[in-house]
């Protein structure tokens, strides 16, 4: 045979196979590997949408908790397992931005080794406090922490998430400097914070507002750079003196790379119709978590820019890979 047609024979025989694969998904359970401990925003997003997408793609979509190694060790079992749609990842910025940026020798390539799906909500990260500590305004509580350095302790969700680095941030910033305690996600660290374990966390506001609005845990500052409509009382960052203070955790679903363009576009199309549903969209909105529903074009070049945005942020506040 020649040369040239057994090679568009056997381009024809992959684009083929790649559509049927595509007709047929799903044909057995999804899995969504969250690299964090449940009880986080990373898991809340899981399961926030799980029981929507199940309904909607005909299969059980279970969500499977991997943490470690500031999400790295879930985020490699994604990376790794067949691009086939069966296996996706719930992914924040502290597992595709921060992570690949904090430790030297990274399990994976954010950009290389997956294929965005949906960016799914948007939500500001908090500095809450245990109630033991008798401070209500950032100013308060540089104060108390320099009247005795070293000796505070600020929780984080492990070493290279968000909540880690943007707790130094802080620390950097005001001239603070805490004992980090380290855990496998923020569910823990929160547990531990409404414990008095530990002195302060720097969590995202979808797992912390109910213990705020409670009273079991103080809010100090949010990091947007606007207020957070749940939280009208409790000021930004920016206002309490760090001008130009931003932080935002955009979490989102990814799939392998290499993942066929039919099965991404139908399990965008699943999930974003799950969070537009009111139920969901206002259970989100309780949580101070905006809704996004992206395209995964707009989530690559998100996670693209994130990732350059950290690197930077690394290289200036002189912080080196472990």
């Amino acid at each position: 045979m020649n040369t040239t047609i057994k090679a568009a024979l056997t381009a024809a025989l992959t684009l083929l196979s790649g559509a049927a694969l595509a007709q047929a998904f799903p044909a057995k359970s999804i899995r969504i590997v969250v690299p964090f401990a449940p009880g986080g925003n990373v898991d809340i997003n899981a399961r926030a949408i799980a029981p929507g997408m199940t309904e909607l793609l005909g299969q059980t979509v279970v969500v499977d908790n991997r943490a470690g190694a500031g999400g790295m060790i879930g985020a490699e079992i994604v990376a790794k397992s067949p691009a086939d749609g069966y296996t996706l990842g719930m992914f924040s910025n502290s597992v595709y931005s921060v992570a690949p940026n904090v430790f030297a020798k990274p399990l994976y390539n954010p950009i290389r080794d997956f294929t965005p799906v949906v960016a799914l909500t948007s939500v500001p990260f908090v500095l809450v406090i245990h109630p033991s500590v008798p401070a209500k305004t950032l100013k308060e509580f540089v104060a108390i922490e320099k009247s005795r350095p070293g000796k505070m302790t600020l929780a984080n969700a492990g070493v290279g998430t968000s909540n880690h680095l943007v707790g130094e941030l802080i620390q950097l910033s005001t001239g603070t400097k805490m004992a980090s305690i380290p855990y496998k996600g923020s569910g823990p660290a929160l547990i531990d914070l409404l414990g008095g374990q530990v002195d302060s966390h720097v969590d995202q506001l979808t797992a912390s507002i109910g213990y705020i609005k409670s009273g079991r845990i103080r809010a100090i500052a949010v990091t947007t750079d606007k207020r957070s409509s749940q939280l009208p009382d409790v000021p930004t960052l920016a206002e309490q003196g760090l001008k130009g203070f931003d932080a935002t955790t955009i979490t989102g679903l990814v799939a392998p790379a290499g993942t066929p363009k039919d099965i991404v576009d139908r399990l965008n199309a699943a999930a974003v119709k799950v969070i537009n549903q009111p139920v969901i969209k206002s259970r989100f909105a309780d949580l101070s978590a905006e809704v996004i529903g992206s395209t995964p074009a707009w989530f690559g070049d998100y996670i693209k820019e994130d990732f350059a945005r950290w690197t930077k942020v690394m290289k200036d506040a002189g912080i080196a890979a472990q």
